[in-house]
Formats: structure tokens, sequence, C-alpha cells
């Protein structure tokens, strides 16, 4: 199995919407579309099928191989093209727990499918489920043997008379791989202790790692999220020759430079900002708000690189200041969460989802903050960018200079992914936020060079007066658009 380079995800950060949505929504058979497109025309290897937080079609396998015959036959599911479910986490998510349990069920499903199409030496169309918010090593376990135990090992069993596997055929794939998707501070810095634990009684050859990228920066702010994926990777590199299984690293970015700063334009610099990283999320942003033929050309570039070591950083140094900067960051969130959720509301939808369940997105004690809630990272980096403050820069002001220039030891890119970001400030704007906030504007602007996007600025600008008149205002949300595609992601 040659383990994809680039995943295509469903995460609805783009400004513009694709050809194929019907109202601007992706969403139902607008997600099947965009499967086929992600393999056939942008050359991505890899999509992620999440159920996790929003509706889904889960005949999707039966579909794609139905509508699309003559494609997958060349290029098959499960050997050349990989459909990673993402299912819900039980212990978040308890309402959704037992959709857990029928997005196992359904696997061996697809297989039969499969088999239709490709006869009996047919692939498993889907090999891989990803756990989100995984925080240890039980929780994965739950899902491997879960599977393995009643799933693949149900054909084993009797049913009155008969086994399961006379009365309605075999279950294949016996067994699946569990990808635990790492989101909090607390467990990336654990993510090597977590993966060891649970390849204890696994014969693996290779294990798939997955770090989120949005989250952390929603919740610690954008330059600890990049330390602290700096630290979980530096962590599995050493873990991986130590213990001679190849982890293959997959990091969660977006297009946004709080999310990651991937998009066609940067693509070379990201590489050297994560060498070991196997397979980057290729997110809606950078589908839909480039033209196809540099969205293709870059997704082109990622596929023929091979990832080398990871980046050696001074983790202790880093430590103490990722939770300066946290502590920062949360003070600045605070003051800004009703402002940020008020322009939430105005922010367009570009895919049916529902409420995403995180740190900042659930009712719970953050570093003695509770009871904040905002909207998911797309939405808060979508609102804050709607007025001209640049979420990047929230909790700066923290850093003495020595500190910043450790930062920039470990984070290869800081200056540029500022400077792209300070693109958007909106300096007169600032009379209307916190206080505290012109602390972190002034830090940014004495440390980081950049040019001002004045088209951008006088958006943010009717944006901003737009929300405050308390008039919910199309113009509002056309500004907010407007802005969005003038930078090439809405959040």
């Amino acid at each position: 199995m040659e383990v994809p380079r680039c995943m295509s995800t469903q995460h609805p950060d783009n400004a513009r919407s694709p050809f194929f949505t019907d109202g601007g929504v992706i969403q139902g058979e607008g997600e099947i579309r965009e499967a086929y497109y992600a393999y056939s025309h942008l050359g991505c290897t890899e999509q992620m099928w999440d159920y996790e937080g929003k509706e889904v079609d889960a005949f999707v396998v039966k579909k794609l191989l139905t509508r699309y015959e003559s494609f997958f036959r060349e290029r098959r599911l499960g050997e050349d093209l990989f459909l990673t479910l993402r299912v819900p986490n039980p212990r978040v998510e308890r309402l959704e727990g037992k959709i857990l349990l029928e997005t196992l069920e359904s696997i061996p499903r697809s297989y039969d499918i499969a088999r239709t199409l490709y006869g009996d030496d047919a692939p498993s169309p889907i090999l891989e489920v990803i756990l989100p918010m995984t925080a240890c090593a039980a929780e994965l376990n739950r899902v491997y043997h879960y599977y393995a135990d009643f799933v693949g090992g149900k054909e084993r069993q009797r049913c009155y008379d008969m086994p399961v596997s006379d009365w309605v055929g075999e279950f294949r794939p016996d067994k699946i791989q569990v990808i635990p998707l790492i989101e909090d501070l607390e467990h990336l810095l654990e993510a090597d202790s977590i993966v060891e634990e649970y390849l204890q009684d696994k014969n693996a050859d290779h294990q798939r790692v997955f770090l989120a990228r949005s989250d952390p920066a929603l919740n610690y702010g954008q330059l600890s999220a990049v330390l602290l994926n700096k630290i979980a990777l530096q962590r599995l590199d050493r873990l991986q020759r130590r213990i001679g299984v190849e982890l293959l690293p997959i990091v969660g970015v977006g297009s946004a430079p709080f999310r990651g700063n991937l998009r066609p334009g940067r693509v070379n610099e990201f590489l050297r900002e994560y060498p070991s990283v196997q397979t980057f999320t290729i997110q809606s942003a950078f589908k839909y708000d480039y033209p196809e033929e540099e969205v293709t050309k870059a997704i082109s570039l990622i596929t023929e690189r091979t990832r080398g070591a990871a980046q050696e950083i001074d983790a202790a140094t880093c430590l103490p200041i990722i939770h300066k900067l946290a502590s920062k960051y949360a003070e600045r969130v605070t003051a800004l969460a009703p402002l940020v959720n008020e322009i939430s509301k105005h922010i367009p939808p570009r895919r049916a989802r529902k409420l995403h369940i995180g740190l900042f997105g659930y009712s719970r004690n953050l570093d003695g903050y509770s009871g904040i809630r905002l909207p998911r990272a797309i939405g808060f980096c979508a609102s804050l960018y709607s007025i001209g403050l640049p979420p990047e820069i929230l909790g700066l002001s923290a850093l003495t200079r020595g500190e910043l220039k450790l930062v920039r030891n470990a984070y290869v890119n800081i200056d540029q992914d500022i400077a792209d970001s300070l693109r958007y400030l909106n300096e007169e704007n600032l009379a209307f936020l916190p206080g505290m906030i012109r602390e972190d504007v002034e830090a940014a602007m004495d440390w980081f060079p950049y040019e001002s996007d004045e088209p951008h600025a006088e958006s943010a600008t009717a944006v901003l007066a737009g929300v405050r008149s308390g008039h919910h205002s199309p113009t509002i949300e056309e500004e907010i658009v407007r802005a969005a595609i003038r930078r090439r992601f809405m959040g």
C-alpha cells in the first residue's frame, strides 16, 4: 500500500462554491461528486469521508463505483485510491456513539459492493477509520477490537441453525486500522506514548497518526499550535526509530495562515515546515478558490516529494512559551467571544454541518476560562478576518524579543505566515475592539513587515459597521463574501 500524500477533506473553508453545488452549500449528492472530482481531476489519492458532526451518505462506495464504473475499474478503490472514514468518538459525542457502530457495520457491505466490480480479488475499499479527539490508546483499541470481534468476527458466530457466514456471506475485511486524531495540548504532547501503547499487541509495519492543526490554533493560538505539532512530530520520529514501526503523520491544515497556510502558492514553504509529514489535508479553499491548473500542479508537487526526518527543536524551551502564549491568547478570545459569535451569524455556510464539540466550542474549563462558546475554527477565523483582525496575532504580545527569536528557530515560516495574515489588518476597526488587542497589533507591526490589502480593509470596515448597527442587513454577508474571495479562503 502506497500511503497517500494528499487527503481531500470536507472542511468548509472555501470562499467560492464549486461548480457542482446547488445553492453554494456542498451536501448529499454534491459530496459524492466532490470525491470523484478529487480523485479524477485534482490528483488526490485519498478522500476523507466525515461521519463526525454532519449528515453523511452511508452508501458512498456503492454510488462511486456504480456512477463512475469505468474510472474505478482503472483505478481500484482500496488499492490505488482510498476512502477513509472519520467517525464520532463516543467519549465526547455521546449521542453520536451508535453512529460509530453503524459506520463500522457498513464496511463489509462496501467490500461486497467492490467485489461485484472487481471480482474475488477485490481490495477492501475502506481500510482505515479516523478517531477524533483521541485521548488514550484504550479508545483506539475499543474501535479496533469492536470491529475485529463484532463486525469482522461476526461470520464465525451461529444464528439459529447455521453460521452467519453461510447465511449472509463473508465479512471482509476481518480487521481495520484505526488512526488517532489528536487535537488538544495534553494529548499532542503524549502522541508518541498513545501510539506506542496502541501498537503493543499489533503486528503492524506502519501506523498513521493524525495531528490536528486548526483546533489547537482555536484553543491555544496559532504559534502554540505550530510548536505543539513540531514537538509531537519530533517525538513520533524518535519513537519510529526506537520501535521499528514506520509512523506516518497526517497534519490537518487549511489555507488560512491561522489554520496552516497550505495553499497552492505556499506548497514549497509548507513542505519545508513539516518535512516528516506523510499526508497533508487538501481542504475546500485549496480545491475551489484557485484555478484548477494551479491546484493540480500543487498537489502533484506534494505527491512527488518524499518525506524526511522531523525537524529537531528544543521542546524544553518551547513548552513554557506555548503555555505563556496560550494564556495570553485565551484572555483575548474571552474578550472577543461575544463579537465573534455575533459576526459568525452572518458567515455563509459552505457545507451542511452540525456543531463541532471541542474545547472552546463546548462548555468546559480551559485554564480557568469557563463557559466560553465559539464557532468552529473556520467560523472563528472567518469572523475575525471579516473585520480586519487576523487571529494569528492574538496573544503575540506575550513574547519578548528573545522568545520570538526562539520561536523563529522552531517555526520556519513564521515571518511569511504572519505577513500573509497582516495583509488583512484593518487598523481603523481597532477603535471598536477591546483595548488589549492593540498590544498584539503593535507587537506584530513592530516585528513583521507586511503590505496592506486596501480593498479587503474596505470590506472589513463595512462588516463591522453593519454588525455594530444591529441591523441584519444582507450587505454584511455580501461584504464578508467579498473579503473572503479576496483572501481566497472563508476561514
